[in-house]
C-alpha cells in the first residue's frame, strides 16, 4: 500500500518519467496510426507501456510503482488519441484535404484531448470510485504495476504472481508468432446458407487477449455480448440476406449485409442504450461535480484532503473547458471560410459549438462507461463516431437542406467530418484515461498528477500524429483517392463515417435502420431494468449493442473468456488462500492482454519497416491445416495456462 503521507510517499511525476513517456508516446503513436489506417484496429498502449516503463525504471533504484504509473498514463493518452484516424482520413477520401496540415490537425487533437481530459475529470468519482464498473484493463495495468513493484522486494506471492503474469504473456505472444509465421490461423470464419433465400456466418479470431479480456470483465457483460451476437447473427443478418437478390457469391453478400445494414442497426442500439446509461448515470456525474467543488472548497479553507482524493480543482476544469471555446470557434471559422458556412459563420460556428460541447459531455460520460464494462480497446469508439457524425450532418441539413450543387454538398460534408473530428477527440480520451485513473486508484496515486499527465499525454500525441498521417498518405495513399498505390491504406472507419455524411447530406441514408437499432435498445432496456428487480442477473444494454455492432470475430471470446474466468473462480474460491488464487488468475487474464499487446507494438514497427503485410510469414499451409491446428494451440494454452495457474494458487499457503 502506497504512503499517503506527502513527508514519505514516493515521487510521482518526474522529469525522467515525462521524458519516458514522451518517448514512448511517440513509437506507439506512429505504430498505431499505421495499424489503425492498414487494418482497421489500434492495440492499448497503457500495459505495454507499463511494463517498458518498469523495464527501464528497474535500472534506477529511486524507481517507484507511481512513476510508472505516470508514464504508462502519458503513452497512453497519446496512443489512444491516435483513434483520431477514424475520422480525419474522411477529409481525404472526399476529396477537400490532400494532406494533414500539420497545425491544424495537431490543434484537432490536443483541443478535443484536452476537453476529454476536463470532462471526466468529474466521472473519476461518479465511475471509477462511485461504481462498480470493471475497468479490466484499468485492473490489469494496476496488477502489472504491483506485481513489478513486489518483485523486487521478493516474497513467495510475489514470485508466484510475476510467473502468472510471465507464462500468460508469453502463451499470447508465442501465439501471436505463430499466427504471423503463417503455421497456425490467426482466425475462422465460415458463411453458409440456412435456406434458398437467406445466409449467416460464424467468425472468430484466435486472441488469447480477448479471453483474457473476458475473464476481467465478468460473466454479466459476457452474456450481454454473447446475446447482441446471436441477434445480430442469429437474426438479422439471415432477415437481411433473405432481402437480397442473390446470396452467391455467399461471402460477399454477408460481409456487405453486416457492414452497410447490421452495423448501422447496431450503433443504434448503442446510441438508444448510450442515452439510457447518461441518464442512470447522471446522478453519479452530479454527485460527482458536488463532490469536486466540495473538495475545493474544503481546500481553500485550508482543509488537508488525501491525496488520493485530490482532482485539478473545479475551477481550473472549467475555465479550460471555458477557454477552449476560442481556439475551437477559430478551428472551425479557419476551415469552413470557403464554402456555405461562410455565409452564416456565426449561427452555423455558434451552434456547432454548443453541439460540441454538449455531445462532448454526453460522449465523456458514456465512453467512460463502456471502457469502464468491457475495456477501451473493445469499447466501440468508432459507434460514437457514427452517432456523432450523424449529429452533425443532421445539424447542417437543418440549415442547408438535403442535396443540390455538389461543390456546395462536398463543402458541407467536409464541415461535418471536421467536427466529428474535434467530437471524436473527446471520446477517444473520455475512453481511456478513465482506466487510467482506475490503475492509479488501485495503485494510490494522486489523480491530479495523473490527470496532468493525460494532458502531457495528448499534447506529445498531438505532435507527432500529423506528421505520421502525411507520411503514410504520400508513401502509401489511402484506397478510392487519386494518389492510392499498389498498398493503399484501407481506412476502413474513415471510409464508413464518411459515407455517413455524404449520406445524411446528399438525402440518400437509411434512417430506418438505425431506427429498428433503437427499437432494439429500448427492449433490451426493459429486460435489464425487470432483471435488475426481481434478482441480481443484469443484461447491460450497452454490451449487447456493443454485441450487435462488432464483428463477430471480436466478440465471441469474450464471453467464452467470461464463463473461463468465472470457471476458475469457483475453483479458486476452495482453496486455503482463495483471495490470492482469485489474485493469479487475474495476473494469468492480464498476461494474456500484455504478451499480445507487446508483440502488437513490435510486429507493427516490423511492419511499418518492410512496408509488407506478412513479413514474417514462413509457410503457406492452407486453411485445413491451420485453423485445426490453431484450435487445438489455443483450446491446449487456455487449458494448461489456467490448471498450472490454479495448481499454482492452491499450493500457497
Amino acid at each position: 500500500m502506497i504512503d499517503t503521507n506527502p513527508a514519505r510517499r514516493p515521487r510521482e511525476l518526474t522529469l525522467r518519467g515525462v521524458v519516458l513517456g514522451a518517448i514512448i508516446t511517440v513509437l506507439f503513436t506512429a505504430a498505431n496510426v499505421y495499424l489503425g489506417l492498414k487494418v482497421g484496429l489500434t492495440f492499448a498502449t497503457s500495459i505495454p507501456a507499463a511494463v517498458i516503463s518498469m523495464a527501464v525504471l528497474r535500472l534506477f533504484r529511486t524507481g517507484t510503482i507511481l512513476e510508472n504509473n505516470i508514464v504508462q498514463t502519458i503513452a497512453s493518452a497519446a496512443g489512444t488519441l491516435a483513434a483520431i484516424i477514424f475520422v480525419l482520413p474522411a477529409l481525404v477520401l472526399v476529396g477537400w484535404w490532400s494532406g494533414f496540415p500539420y497545425w491544424t490537425t495537431a490543434f484537432v487533437c490536443a483541443v478535443g484531448g484536452i476537453l476529454g481530459v476536463m470532462f471526466s475529470v468529474p466521472l473519476r468519482r461518479a465511475l471509477v470510485t462511485g461504481s462498480d464498473l470493471p475497468f479490466p484493463e484499468g485492473v490489469a495495468a494496476a496488477e502489472v504495476l504491483k506485481v513489478g513493484a513486489e518483485s523486487r522486494e521478493g516474497g513467495e506471492e510475489s514470485a508466484r504472481g510475476l510467473r502468472a503474469l510471465l507464462l500468460g504473456s508469453l502463451l499470447s505472444a508465442g501465439f501471436a508468432l505463430l499466427v504471423q509465421l503463417r503455421l497456425v490461423a490467426g482466425e475462422a470464419a465460415r458463411n453458409f446458407k440456412l435456406s434458398a433465400g437467406s445466409a449467416t456466418g460464424v467468425s472468430t479470431s484466435f486472441s488469447l487477449a480477448l479471453i483474457g479480456v473476458g475473464h476481467l470483465v465478468g460473466l454479466s457483460v459476457g452474456v450481454a455480448m454473447l446475446v447482441g451476437l446471436l441477434i445480430s447473427w442469429g437474426v438479422l443478418v439471415p432477415v437481411l440476406t433473405s432481402y437480397q437478390a442473390a446470396i452467391d457469391p455467399i461471402d460477399t453478400v454477408v460481409g456487405a449485409v453486416f457492414r452497410s445494414d447490421v452495423r448501422f442497426i447496431g450503433a443504434g442500439t448503442i446510441g438508444i442504450a448510450a442515452l439510457w446509461t447518461l441518464l442512470k448515470i447522471l446522478g453519479p456525474i452530479i454527485a460527482g461535480i458536488r463532490g469536486a467543488l466540495v473538495a475545493s472548497r474544503a481546500r481553500r479553507g485550508g482543509e488537508l484532503l488525501a491525496l488520493t482524493e485530490r482532482d485539478l480543482p473545479i475551477g481550473v476544469v472549467a475555465g479550460t473547458i471555458i477557454c477552449s471555446a476560442l481556439p475551437i470557434a477559430w478551428l472551425l471559422w479557419d476551415f469552413a471560410r470557403v464554402g456555405p458556412v461562410a455565409a452564416h459563420p456565426a449561427l452555423v460556428i455558434g451552434g456547432t459549438l454548443l453541439y460540441i460541447f454538449v455531445v462532448g459531455v454526453v460522449i465523456a460520460s458514456v465512453c467512460g462507461y463502456m471502457a469502464g464494462l468491457i475495456g477501451a480497446s473493445n469499447s466501440p469508439v468508432s459507434g460514437v463516431g457514427i452517432l456523432a457524425v450523424l449529429g452533425a450532418a443532421l445539424l447542417l441539413a437543418a440549415v442547408f437542406g438535403h442535396g443540390g450543387d455538389p461543390a456546395r454538398v462536398q463543402a458541407l460534408v467536409a464541415y461535418a467530418l471536421f467536427t466529428t473530428a474535434i467530437v471524436f477527440s473527446v471520446a477517444t480520451i473520455s475512453n481511456d484515461n478513465l482506466q487510467d485513473l482506475k490503475t492509479g486508484q488501485l495503485v494510490g496515486a494522486t489523480p491530479w498528477r495523473q490527470q496532468l499527465a493525460l494532458i502531457l499525454g495528448v499534447i506529445f500525441g498531438s505532435l507527432a500524429i500529423p506528421p505520421v498521417l502525411d507520411l503514410l498518405n504520400t508513401a502509401f495513399g489511402f484506397q478510392g483517392t487519386a494518389n492510392a498505390g499498389v498498398n493503399a491504406l484501407a481506412a476502413p472507419q474513415a471510409s464508413l463515417i464518411a459515407a455517413l455524411a455524404q449520406g445524411v447530406l446528399g438525402g440518400d441514408i437509411d434512417w430506418g435502420l438505425i431506427g429498428i437499432g433503437a427499437a432494439i435498445g429500448a427492449g433490451v432496456i426493459a429486460i435489464d431494468e425487470l432483471l435488475g428487480r426481481v434478482g441480481h442477473v443484469r443484461l447491460p444494454p450497452l454490451g449487447v449493442g456493443m454485441g450487435i455492432y462488432l464483428p463477430m470475430s471480436l466478440t465471441l471470446l469474450i464471453p467464452v473468456g467470461a464463463l473461463i474466468g468465472w470457471w476458475y473462480e469457483r475453483r479458486a474460491s476452495r482453496s486455503a488462500n482463495p483471495a490470492f488464487a482469485t489474485r493469479l488468475g487475474v495476473l494469468a487474464a492480464t498476461g494474456l492482454i500484455v504478451g499480445e499487446s507487446l508483440f502488437g507494438v513490435v510486429f507493427a514497427g516490423i511492419v511499418a519497416g518492410t512496408g509488407s503485410d506478412a513479413p514474417l510469414a514462413l509457410a503457406s499451409l492452407g486453411e485445413a491445416v491451420t485453423v485445426p491446428l490453431a484450435i487445438a494451440v489455443f483450446a491446449g494454452a487456455i487449458a494448461w495456462l489456467y490448471a498450472a495457474t490454479l495448481t499454482s494458487g492452491r499450493a500457497a499457503s
